[in-house]
């Protein structure tokens, strides 16, 4: 088939403001095979999005999320309710078109026939690019020596659960695990909560006749994630590796984060939205148990240190920890402080919401904005410039974000199946118009267009310093 005359590209965004974390300028973008072709000028393309009066951004990394479960679960008990079809929607609605998914083991899988399972499910349904953290629970020496092979393979990143029983049992090993990472070019992601001390605060909670789910911050006291950051820093200082702290929620975590920084280490610091935008009075509402996560929702004073902490940089990356469940399952009275269901939906919000109270307000610089979304992600989970920016030669992935465009957040219309959001209620300004993903209109006008299996498994490159 010959070319068609007078066209230069397959797609052209014309009309917006172009914006990556170095800078801004009103320019088109001219998309071919999928990657930036052509900056500025006028390119001429079978197709074009009019992105007037918008910003044309590069589209979020979301590097945590969970869209899969180590098995089915037993016949009626609950589950998350996202997998990668429905979970990819969501990150499409809300401009993100990359997902770091984390790939926990069945009972007796080996690390790769764990990915194997979840590569094959998102081969199927993921509309938007992925990659695959494996969930390390058992530190054996076959174990250990899979992650050399893993690394190779393109698989650059490895979880610990530090609030684990498994990870103070096997305390050396889980270090060794860290060094061996580091080693080969793989980043450390770790949940910073002591499990000692999550133990003992949930134990002491149920002996007090305090067990209930209202009483859900109390069991993951802030000294327990202090501690395990203080430990994490320290792990990361013995081995040489660089770590990621997932889901910081507390000042006192970030001081303990910044203190390892100060002496150059090779600490980066994640935070989620609910630590952005909720405080531990929502845990006291009649439907509080919805807003559970771990850690749990803080106080007023760590709210506004992180804010502080993505504008002053000392926090590098927000993550969604995309967990839903049903609301029925949240609110079980059946469960307690040491069996909560722990997790709720955030793909489709988080850009949003971070844009509309940060950079809206002043909080956050777009550059930050953009910096903490997709820049930094893309660098430290060794996919950029690949994903991450907008450069000729990059991924076409972006999002034409509407600063102008409002809506009340109401998660029963929203694209995860968990029908309801734990922002139900609150006005947004600033959602995307359009979302395009390698080169491919995802959504347009409110309508999510990626078919199920578009979607692409990333091999990654050694993770690069910030």
């Amino acid at each position: 088939m010959g070319t068609v005359p007078g066209i230069d590209c397959d797609l052209v965004v014309r009309g917006g403001t172009v914006a990556t974390a170095g800078g801004s300028a009103e320019c088109d973008v001219a998309i071919t095979d999928g990657r930036i072709s052509q900056l500025g000028g006028s390119p001429r393309g079978r197709r074009e999005l009019d992105a007037g009066g918008a910003l044309v951004l590069p589209g979020g990394l979301d590097m945590h999320v969970h869209l899969s479960s180590p098995e089915p679960p037993e016949p009626g008990e609950p589950a998350w309710v996202d997998d990668f079809g429905s979970g990819s929607a969501a990150a499409i609605a809300g401009g993100v078109t990359t997902i770091g998914n984390m790939t926990f083991p069945a009972d007796g899988d080996t690390l790769h026939h764990s990915l194997d399972r979840d590569l094959t499910a998102a081969r199927a349904l993921a509309g938007v690019d992925y990659v695959l953290h494996p969930v390390l629970i058992d530190p054996t020496p076959e174990a250990l020596a899979e992650l050399p092979q893993l690394a190779a393979e393109g698989h650059t990143s490895l979880k610990l659960f530090m609030v684990a029983g498994e990870f103070e049992a096997q305390a050396d090993a889980m270090i060794e695990a860290v060094r061996i990472a580091g080693q080969h070019g793989m980043l450390t992601l770790m949940h910073c909560e002591d499990g000692a001390l999550v133990r003992f605060a949930g134990e002491q909670l149920r002996q007090a006749g305090r067990g209930g789910l209202g009483n859900w911050a109390a069991s993951r006291p802030v000294p327990a994630e202090r501690a395990a950051v203080d430990r994490a820093v320290a792990i990361c200082e013995a081995t040489g590796s660089p770590v990621y702290i997932v889901h910081l929620s507390s000042e006192q975590a970030l001081r303990a984060a910044r203190r390892g920084r100060s002496r150059g280490l090779p600490v980066y610091v994640e935070t989620r939205p609910l630590y952005l935008h909720l405080t531990s009075q929502a845990l006291a509402e009649p439907q509080g148990a919805k807003y559970i996560g771990a850690p749990p929702l803080r106080e007023p004073s760590d709210v506004a240190a992180l804010w502080a902490g993505l504008a002053d940089g000392s926090v590098h990356a927000l993550g969604s920890d995309h967990a839903p469940w049903m609301l029925r399952d949240k609110l079980d009275e059946s469960q307690d402080v040491t069996t909560a269901r722990q997790g709720v939906a955030d793909l489709e919000t988080m850009l949003p919401m971070l844009f509309s109270a940060g950079v809206l307000t002043g909080r956050l610089s777009l550059a930050r904005f953009i910096s903490l979304t997709a820049t930094n992600p893309a660098r430290l989970f060794g996919l950029y410039p690949r994903k991450g920016t907008i450069a000729v030669g990059s991924d076409a992935d972006l999002v034409v974000l509407d600063p102008q465009l409002r809506r009340t957040v109401d998660g029963s219309v929203m694209q995860s199946r968990a029908g309801y959001s734990a922002y139900d209620g609150h006005e947004v300004r600033g959602w995307p118009r359009f979302t395009v993903s390698r080169g491919e209109v995802a959504l347009e006008d409110g309508q999510v267009l990626a078919r199920p299996g578009r979607g692409q498994w990333l091999p990654r490159e050694r993770t690069a310093a910030l």
